[in-house]
C-alpha cells in the first residue's frame, strides 16, 4: 500500500475502475462508455468482463494508483464533501472503430486535478462515488495531514504622486508625437 519512508508526504492504494459500455444513442457513436465503480486494492483488470445484460457490459478496464499527497487535502475535502463523495476517473477518448476502448489514465481524489483535466478537452473526466473504504481512507488521510491558511487579504501600494504624467514613451524623440494629459496643458508642463 505505502512504503514506510513516503508515509508523511504521500499514500497510495491501488484501485480498480470499473466501465461501462452501452449502445450509442447516435448513429456516429456506435458504443457510449462511462465510469460506473471504483475496486479499491483490486488486482489487475486487463477489461474483465463483470457481468453483462443484453448489449450493456461492464469491465473491470484497469488498476491504477490512487495517490494522495499531504499539499493537496485541501481539494480532497472538496471531494469529499460533494453530494455524493466522489474520487474522479480520467479516461483518454477512444480512437475509431466500433472495438475501440478508452484508455485509463488516471484516479484522483483531487477535484482541482479532475478540473484541469476536463479543462483540456482531450479527456474524460468520469466522477465515480467513493464506496465507504475508501472514503474513510482519504478522510483519515486528511485528518492527518490538513491545516486550515488563515486567508490574508493582499494590501494595495499608496498611490505615488507621479511627476512622469503625460511624458509618454521614452523612445519616442519627437514631441508632437508624445501624449500629454489634460493637466500637464494647463500648467504649462512642456517638459
Amino acid at each position: 500500500m505505502t512504503r514506510p519512508h513516503d508515509r508523511e508526504r504521500t499514500e497510495t492504494l491501488p484501485v480498480g475502475v470499473v466501465l461501462r459500455r452501452a449502445p450509442g444513442v447516435t448513429r456516429w457513436a456506435a458504443h457510449s462508455w462511462r465510469a460506473i465503480a471504483v475496486l479499491p486494492g483490486a488486482g489487475p483488470g486487463r477489461w474483465t468482463e463483470l457481468r453483462r445484460e443484453g448489449e450493456i457490459v461492464d469491465y473491470h478496464a484497469a488498476t491504477v494508483p490512487l495517490e494522495l499527497f499531504r499539499a493537496e487535502t485541501e481539494s480532497y475535502l472538496v471531494a469529499l464533501n460533494g453530494r455524493p463523495p466522489s474520487v474522479y476517473a480520467i479516461l483518454r477518448k477512444p480512437g475509431p472503430g466500433a472495438a475501440a476502448r478508452p484508455e485509463v489514465v488516471k484516479v484522483t481524489a483531487s477535484a482541482y486535478e479532475a478540473q484541469d483535466y476536463g479543462d483540456n478537452g482531450e479527456d474524460i473526466v468520469e466522477p465515480v462515488p467513493m464506496p465507504p473504504g475508501l472514503e474513510a481512507w482519504i478522510g483519515d488521510f486528511c485528518r492527518a495531514h490538513h491545516k486550515d491558511e488563515a486567508f490574508v487579504k493582499r494590501r494595495r501600494q499608496p498611490h505615488e504622486d507621479r511627476h512622469d504624467e503625460g511624458r509618454g514613451d521614452a523612445r519616442v524623440r519627437q514631441p508632437a508625437d508624445v501624449y500629454r494629459a489634460p493637466g500637464m496643458l494647463r500648467r504649462g508642463g512642456d517638459e
